[in-house]
């Protein structure tokens, strides 16, 4: 990721995990600092320059555990940080909502579209 922000001449500029954004845990109520993985100002196809935060993650972290016939210890982990992570993302989309940027979650169905993993 870091190389495609380096080399893409539409990419003005970028940083990782430069931003803390406060959010309430729902696991243990107290507030907390989420650092995004990326922010970028980027020159779009139309000469708009536009700032995404950015994060990645594996695709089955942005979807909740599927609930088996018996709750396991692994499920409640699961949840918890599912929980956890639509806590963090509703507060990068508040803080974009407010500052005109956009908030991404990319996972390896995006970053590898076309690409068969080794």
């Amino acid at each position: 990721m870091c190389k495609y922000l380096d080399n893409n001449v539409n990419i003005l500029r970028w940083a990782s995990e430069e931003l803390s954004i406060p959010y309430l845990s729902p696991v243990d109520n107290k507030m907390h600092k989420y650092y995004p993985d990326f922010i970028a100002e980027v020159r779009t196809k139309t000469g708009e320059v536009k700032t995404f935060l950015i994060e990645v993650k594996p695709y089955k972290q942005t979807k909740p555990p599927v609930i088996k016939k018996r709750k396991t210890k692994t499920y409640d982990t699961n949840m918890k940080m599912y929980a956890v992570n639509e806590a963090k993302w509703k507060a990068a989309k508040k803080l974009c909502n407010d500052n005109q940027w956009e908030f991404t979650i990319l996972t390896e169905n995006e970053l590898f579209k076309g690409k068969q993993l080794k």
